[in-house]
């Protein structure tokens, strides 16, 4: 049989099997004398021991696509990085840091702005224009019901986005990554509460990684909120990089390296003071590589 890994707690994992079954499994330990871990988000085949009980051996590991390092899963498609237009006013720099974390990882992000209710429209399309002129793909949402139009106010073009994958949500808290998992799948706590009678793990206990089936082949890995986030293992001189409206105007730079922040006959500074990159963008960019390079000092 095979299946998903969705939980892993204490040296058991638990799998999505194709039928919707979820079954505690013990990896076999031929995984432990090759030094290989089951990561949740792995596709592996089983051998039956309960059909009552649900219980089981891992007997294999499928290939895997990727795997990510924070948060911890396999095979992921894609990042869904929900931040609230308002109520929590939003922390872009937060969001930048977001971004990086998981283009670093080479995982294709897409920025969900919730909360288009509590903002007028022009607003929530200026930072929309902002982030899909540096390449990102935007969608504005809403799930409160006043502001839904016939296609859910972006929720309906989100199930599209969605469909198919293992999706990472992520974001702070308060921006309604629980609202949003409701309208996808209302019984989605369903599938937490069978592992949790399973394991006899309290509510309070530490929080894994989990993903939730949402439909067929299709997985959201719901991440805890985070207030602050560092970024990590990186070179000031390399943040550029991941900034990538400045790649058309470093040509123009008079220093090769410009990592445009005091240099002279800057392109990207040029380009700022035009209007063609943004201010909010820039700004971050500035803190974050100052942020490194003290860090660098101690």
């Amino acid at each position: 049989m095979q299946g998903k890994i969705i939980k892993g707690v204490g040296g058991f994992y638990y799998i999505h099997l194709h039928d919707n079954r979820i079954f505690e499994c013990k990896a076999k330990g031929a995984f432990r004398n090759q030094n290989i871990k089951p990561a949740v988000g792995d596709n592996v085949e089983i051998d039956i021991i309960d059909e009552e009980k649900l219980t089981g051996n891992i007997v294999s590991i499928l290939p895997r696509n990727n795997t990510l390092v924070r948060p911890a899963v396999a095979n992921v498609d894609q990042a869904v990085i929900i931040f609230a237009l308002s109520n929590p006013e939003p922390n872009y720099n937060l969001l930048d840091r977001f971004l990086i974390m998981m283009d670093k990882q080479d995982v294709k992000t897409i920025i969900c702005l919730n909360k288009a209710d509590l903002v007028d429209d022009a607003d929530a399309d200026e930072i929309k224009k902002i982030y899909e002129e540096c390449g990102y793909d935007v969608i504005i949402t809403s799930t409160y019901s006043s502001k839904q139009d016939d296609d859910n106010y972006g929720i309906n073009k989100l199930k599209m986005l969605i469909d198919g994958k293992t999706t990472v949500f992520a974001g702070p808290s308060g921006v309604g990554k629980s609202s949003m998992l409701n309208m996808f799948k209302p019984d989605g706590m369903v599938q937490t509460g069978e592992i949790s009678e399973k394991i006899k793990r309290g509510k309070h206990t530490t929080r894994h990684s989990e993903l939730i089936f949402i439909w067929e082949n299709t997985f959201i890995m719901d991440t805890p909120g985070f207030s602050s986030l560092y970024v990590e293992d990186m070179e000031p001189s390399d943040l550029k990089e991941y900034y990538g409206e400045f790649a058309e105007y470093r040509d123009i730079c008079r220093f090769n390296g410009c990592v445009h922040i005091n240099e002279p006959d800057c392109g990207v500074k040029m380009a700022l003071e035009k209007g063609a990159i943004s201010n909010l963008r820039y700004n971050n960019y500035k803190q974050l590589y100052d942020e490194l390079k003290n860090k660098r000092r101690w």
